[in-house]
């Protein structure tokens, strides 16, 4: 979810480029999305990529990577269509495999999800924990997409003016708030499109994996090693779908659904009701734990101590700047991981007892974090509304939203709030492409998925495993933690580590056992233990 000089004193360059591209990279397809001369420009950068590779050296200090990891730069074209014309570049991140050199299997790249976020990250966990073994045999390879971070940086508002703070989340809002929305919806897509200019329109998930098998040349592999979470299981499919033959192994960790008929407006309705049960889940974990946390002794009663303090929120802001939104933002983590809970649990019962202590360190805006915040949302702003169509009807946002939020209050408007932009977006929207790619050209690749999952629904999972045929699944059964390998799951992890490590995959379903709820814990808990 952005001529002619080759052929002149660099022909040779270029003719050197051609004799070493991998097999395939010479084909003119008819291309499954895009046009011809997108596709033609695809092969035109990757010869280009494969004869200039990248020159690693120390990172910039505004990546805050030690000294182990290695940065450097990939070329890529704005417009795949004008391969010649501008070019912007993506910032790469490296840390050498810690193996021998028979055990070296070459660069693995990652993408954490988004659209907006960056994996310049991910070659800091090749020495920890259950990373290690994978960090053996695997340079790891982290970068940040196009838009993101370094790599040309989208904006749409002045990132001071972009946290708006106390802010209000009426889970049933009223006529006069729903215009004000519209009205900040439409202003926001205004100013991306007049600080994105006409380049905005290249920021799409198409061109994300395109930039994925440029940066494959310029890593000098021949065939891609990827893992993707969340988004990045979305345009890992587009990469799979446009270049099945440069595939290696590819790991899908929490699966957006690839139907076309998904991206992007059902898919976020699709979330929303999904988050509903995931936060049932934690006011029905809270409740069994009332002895500690005093929030309840029933989900329904956990509920309303949230929106008691929702309201008291409403009325005095924590600090001028901590008030509903912020609340309601802080306990969403609660659907993305277990981890969450315990933390989330003694913030809120703490304040509802009068100390703010830790729903401030929970939930305060962080004015040093803004950038980065504003510069994630218009990445993922772009490339959601310039992927696909949305509806422009106000009319269908709020029939549909409405609906939803009778059963699904806890994010269903919030969520739509965030995506309204896209009702209001100038620019031209792409028809998603139909992924999938026949068994005889793609290598059996892995899908993980926690079958309660909110970020991505588990049928997202079922979805992509339909269209990439021979594709394993694994499920971890009865969880909902978003993104979970390398994680706590032993069963989870041993299947991903002995596909990255040997190409072996499972059944085509295997099931692993959920991990164990988190116990209570946090200062309200110790409080209760000392009692």
């Amino acid at each position: 979810m952005r001529a002619a000089a080759l052929y002149g004193a660099l022909g040779s360059l270029v003719l050197t480029a051609v004799t070493t591209a991998p097999a395939g990279a010479l084909e003119d397809p008819s291309p499954p999305g895009g046009t011809r001369a997108e596709a033609r420009g695809v092969v035109t950068a990757v010869h280009q990529a494969a004869v200039e590779r990248i020159r690693y050296g120390p990172c910039p200090a505004a990546e805050g990577l030690p000294a182990t990891v290695q940065c450097g730069t990939v070329s890529v074209p704005l417009d795949y269509a004008r391969p010649h014309g501008k070019h912007i570049g993506l910032t790469v991140s490296r840390a050498r495999a810690t193996g021998t050199r028979a055990e070296h299997q070459g660069a693995l790249v990652y993408n954490p999800g988004g659209p907006g976020g960056s994996g310049m990250f991910f070659p800091v966990l090749a020495g920890i924990g259950q990373w290690r073994a994978a960090g053996r045999a695997y340079d790891f390879v982290g970068y940040a997409p196009r838009g993101v971070g370094r790599s040309a940086p989208l904006s749409c508002v002045d990132p001071a003016r972009f946290v708006k703070a106390p802010s209000r989340a009426p889970q049933h809002p009223s006529e006069a708030y729903k215009a004000r929305r519209i009205a900040q919806a439409k202003e926001y897509a205004r100013g991306c499109a007049q600080r994105g200019g006409r380049d905005l329109r290249h920021f799409t998930s198409l061109n994300n994996a395109r930039d994925l098998e440029v940066l494959r040349a310029a890593l000098g592999q021949k065939r891609l090693t990827y893992m993707g979470a969340s988004y990045g299981t979305y345009f890992g499919a587009l990469y799979a779908t446009l270049f099945p033959g440069h595939v290696r192994r590819m790991v899908f960790d929490s699966v957006v659904n690839p139907s076309p008929g998904k991206i992007w407006y059902r898919s976020n309705l699709d979330q929303s009701a999904a988050f509903e049960v995931r936060w049932g889940d934690w006011r029905r974990w809270v409740a069994r734990h009332d002895d500690v946390y005093h929030l309840g002794r029933t989900a329904e009663g956990v509920g309303h101590s949230y929106d008691r303090a929702s309201r008291r929120l409403a009325r005095r802001p924590v600090g001028g700047k901590l008030g509903p939104g912020q609340l309601q933002s802080a306990l969403l983590q609660v659907g993305y991981a277990d981890s969450a809970w315990a933390r989330s649990a003694n913030a809120l019962s703490a304040y509802l007892r009068g100390d703010d202590k830790a729903l401030r360190a929970l939930a305060m805006p962080d004015p040093a974090s803004a950038r980065s915040e504003e510069n994630s949302n218009a990445v993922y702003t772009a490339v959601e509304c310039n992927d696909a169509p949305w509806p422009r009807s106000w009319r269908v946002w709020d029939r549909d939203n409405t609906r939803l939020a009778r059963r699904a209050p806890f994010e269903t408007w919030e969520n739509a709030w965030m995506n309204l932009p896209c009702a209001f977006w100038k620019g031209p929207r792409q028809r998603p492409v139909d992924v999938g790619a026949p068994a005889s050209a793609l290598p059996r690749t892995l899908v993980l998925a926690a079958e309660r999952d909110a970020a991505t629904p588990y049928p997202g999972a079922l979805e992509l495993q339909r269209r990439l045929p021979g594709s394993a699944l694994v499920t971890e059964r009865d969880a909902g933690t978003h993104g979970i390998a390398f994680g706590a799951n032993a069963c989870v992890n041993a299947h991903t580590e002995r596909y990255l490590l040997t190409g072996a995959l499972p059944d085509r379903h295997a099931s692993c056992a959920g991990r164990a709820e988190p116990a209570p814990s946090g200062a309200v808990a110790a409080a209760a233990v000392g009692a």
